[in-house]
């Protein structure tokens, strides 16, 4: 990645890179506490004494510790006065106003602090193939982990002993955790998107959507599933095949070129012609790397266009209050003509 290009076009002569995440993707520590400062002449890492080793281990840049007899502050202010720093790049994104005041405060011979936005987040957009393999292979643990739980969901288990049991599955498949809280939402639950898995006993004739994910190599997963507990009943199916529809349709018409919005019109139009239109009122889909919501997103909005090697999830859904809701959601590559997916697990109805 072309660091100095970034500076070059923000028009400054160094950056702080404080998300954690971002930390991560430039310099390859793994902490998430501390601070990156960027410059044409320097590469610095600076952190304290809790992760110093772990960083010199994983990163190339200069490694600085930070103490309570020499803050991040004095520091930089040594890097800055050394070369001259006088316009600053900050993620405004993710840094706190507590933490941006004291810097101003600390580092007056800043004249121009200059917001970066997602700048630094956009590099993420494209991954590598390394990074495409993680994904993948975050996304059969998620695969491997709905395949083994399908025979323990039962009437009288609970939301959170399902979710344990999730959890559970995808770290005997080699998990480092999870990438985001599970959801399990039973019965009238399920008309909740994120809904909070609780102790509601699951029912004969229940949704049973599932949404969930875990890390690999610090990579997330993301899938949904939804099944039913016994028969379904016609209404049941009805909502069922429409969201199918809708996100086989939608993948379907994948490929680079396309973008974001579209894509999440393909399926919004095809659950409105089919009476349910107010009933999907979250996006399709995100980007997923090395956190579970990256950009861009598929929905009303977005006008990213999409690239080969960008990931994104594909999930409408249809949510009754009173009734309940179905989700479907899969995690796919856009390649250089369509797109692979990457999610295995059945999209078939699940009757148990």
């Amino acid at each position: 990645m072309n660091l100095d290009l970034i500076l070059e076009k923000q028009k400054i002569d160094a950056m702080l890179i404080s998300n954690p995440y971002n930390m991560r993707y430039i310099s390859g520590f793994r902490g998430g506490e501390g601070t990156l400062y960027i410059s044409f002449k320097s590469k610095v890492l600076i952190t304290d004494s809790r992760y110093t080793e772990a960083a010199g281990q994983e990163s190339d840049f200069m490694v600085i510790e930070c103490n309570r007899n020499r803050k991040t502050t004095d520091i930089l202010k040594e890097l800055m006065q050394k070369e001259q720093v006088y316009n600053l790049g900050y993620e405004d994104n993710s840094m706190l106003c507590s933490t941006f005041q004291e810097y101003q405060t600390a580092l007056p011979m800043i004249a121009r602090w200059v917001p970066l936005k997602n700048t630094v987040c956009e590099l993420r957009q494209i991954k590598t193939e390394e990074e495409i393999g993680y994904l993948r292979h975050a996304e059969a643990i998620g695969d491997m982990a709905f395949s083994k739980i399908l025979n323990m969901i039962k009437p009288g288990m609970t939301e959170r002993e399902l979710q344990a049991e999730l959890e559970y599955q995808m770290m005997k498949c080699g998990a480092e955790g999870t990438s985001f809280d599970t959801i399990v939402a039973s019965g009238i639950h399920s008309s909740m998107p994120h809904a909070i898995p609780t102790d509601k006993k699951i029912e004969m004739g229940d949704f049973v959507t599932m949404d969930f994910g875990c890390r690999y190599q610090g990579y997330c997963s993301d899938m949904t599933r939804t099944i039913v507990v016994g028969k379904a009943s016609e209404k049941q199916k009805e909502i069922y095949r429409l969201v199918w529809k809708a996100n086989q349709v939608t993948e379907s018409f994948l490929h680079p070129g396309m973008i974001c919005k579209e894509v999440d019109k393909i399926a919004r139009d095809i659950i409105a012609k089919g009476g349910y239109g107010n009933c999907f009122g979250h996006g399709l889909g995100h980007s997923v790397g090395l956190e579970i919501h990256e950009s861009p997103a598929c929905n009303t909005r977005d006008t990213t266009v999409l690239r080969p090697n960008m990931i994104m999830t594909i999930e409408p859904g249809i949510y009754l209050p009173g009734f309940g809701g179905v989700r479907i959601e899969d995690m796919v590559v856009i390649t250089k003509d369509g797109y692979e997916n990457l999610t295995h697990s059945t999209k078939e109805l699940i009757e148990l």
